[in-house]
């Protein structure tokens, strides 16, 4: 049976090109102070160097090693400056630095095949069970279509109920959405869907990959009640639809147009609903390949902030989702229309897709990891 592979992050890059020289060198025990524009998590400085590369402006970045003595123990700072380059570098043990690989070309799915002994990735759990070992968990995650990493409870773990527990994880970086009336945003077209783990084009889509179409369920002016488990946003209700048929835990949804928040419910036992107007709920899409209209629309008064990789004036709409669907990094757009003679223009922008977990501890007789599904291995389902 074929791998029914569900992949997230409005649309992974194909590639990347800037002018700054491909520096791929990690730098031991040196720290970039300053310029921060975010801290995630890592467990090694490769990850967080991948992370710098996704980042829309990322250049360089800190990485604070397990074996150093601050207590902000896998902190991976990404940074940036108008030169790109670190206005300082001082020499301090249990930190590495480096810099973004976008002018390198990089691998747009890296593979991400070590594990982490003695490290846990807590939260954002969607699925358990028991495996012989820490390879078979991995073995599960890269099998399953929603895992991107995972934590195993060794032999040696203090509570024996819980040994050789696998924890499969999935966590999803998605876009901010504002009301803006003189801005119009939209997505780029350039998608494509397989179900082959390794393949030559790199484009994915938020819609779950499927072997028919379909248009999924939606309600209109309709609200399930039930309590949310996550609650990201979404331009559309059929937006919405999509990040909850991507999410292995979402059993239904409801849209709020007012905040442009997609409500997603996790109970299974029941749906209770009540008439509300400007809501719109549905159920997920499992078996079929969702209709993907709405990242074909342009959506007028709707702002995409933040996230910008570059942006440049246009004549029109038409020639900023034009641009945004040619440059193999864009996964989407905002088009800011002035009036004359003021000139309009277009911010082309994108997300983190790799997997980051939400958080990294030191915790004995764990061992953590990532699925191999970007890896070249044959995956057998």
């Amino acid at each position: 049976m074929a791998t029914l592979l569900t992949l997230v992050g409005l649309l992974f890059l194909c590639g990347l090109s800037l002018s700054n020289g491909c520096r791929r060198e990690l730098l031991v025990n040196v720290d970039f102070p300053g310029q921060d524009i975010t801290i995630l998590f890592s467990p090694d400085a490769e990850h967080c160097q991948q992370l710098c590369t996704q980042h829309s402006s990322c250049r360089f970045f800190s990485f604070i090693r397990p074996d150093s003595t601050r207590t902000s123990n896998f902190y991976c700072y990404l940074k940036s400056s108008s030169s790109g380059q670190p206005n300082v570098q001082k020499a301090i043990l249990g930190i590495t630095s480096g810099y973004s690989l976008k002018p390198c070309y990089p691998d747009p799915l890296p593979c991400l095949p070590h594990v982490y002994h003695d490290v846990d990735f807590p939260g954002a759990d969607f699925r358990t069970l028991f495996t012989a070992d820490y390879e078979e968990c991995q073995k599960a995650c890269t099998s399953d279509p929603a895992c991107q990493f995972f934590a195993f409870l060794t032999h040696t773990f203090p509570d024996p109920k819980v040994r050789y527990k696998c924890y499969l994880k999935v966590r999803f970086f998605t876009l901010g959405i504002t009301r803006h009336g003189s801005v119009i945003s939209g997505f780029s077209h350039r998608v494509h869907t397989t179900q082959n783990f390794n393949t030559d084009c790199c484009v994915r889509s938020l819609i779950v990959l499927f072997y028919t179409a379909c248009e999924g369920k939606l309600f209109p002016n309709t609200d399930i009640t039930m309590h949310s488990i996550n609650v990201p946003l979404a331009a559309s209700p059929e937006h919405c639809q999509a990040l909850c048929s991507a999410h292995p835990l979402c059993a239904s949804f409801t849209y709020v147009s007012a905040d442009f928040k997609c409500h997603m419910k996790g109970s299974t036992q029941e749906m209770i609903t009540r008439a509300v107007n400007g809501f719109t709920s549905g159920l997920p899409a499992r078996f079929c390949q969702l209709d993907n209209k709405w990242l074909k629309k342009n959506y007028a008064g709707i702002n995409f902030p933040h996230n910008d990789i570059r942006s440049f004036v246009v004549d029109n709409v038409e020639t900023c989702q034009r641009t945004c669907t040619e440059d193999p990094n864009c996964q989407f757009f905002s088009y800011v229309a002035n009036k004359p003679p003021a000139r309009n223009l277009c911010y082309l922008k994108r997300v983190i897709t790799m997997p980051a977990p939400p958080r990294i501890i030191k915790l004995a007789n764990i061992v953590s990891g990532f699925s191999l599904k970007n890896c070249h291995y044959k995956v057998i389902v």
